[in-house]
């Protein structure tokens, strides 16, 4: 099983939107709306592969998607 990054916008903001404004980035399984931490994403979210989490490229981030990824022994 793969995961990816999926960003999660300012309210009112979406993906569609002129200059979208990234609020935090979740962990996902690839291809899935629903974050580790629960959270329903936008399907059309920009995403990032799960080797970009812990740098600079995905920050801020889920905190919670955080440590359940590292409880499940993957990051």
């Amino acid at each position: 099983m793969g995961y990816e990054l999926r960003a999660q916008y300012a309210e009112g903001a979406s993906p569609s939107s002129a200059g979208p404004l990234l609020e935090i980035w979740h962990m996902t399984e690839e291809g899935e709306t629903q974050a580790l931490c629960g959270r329903r994403l936008d399907p059309a979210a920009w995403t990032q592969p799960s080797t970009a989490w812990g740098t600079p490229a995905a920050d801020p981030f889920c905190r919670e998607c955080g440590v359940r990824y590292l409880r499940m022994g993957v990051g």
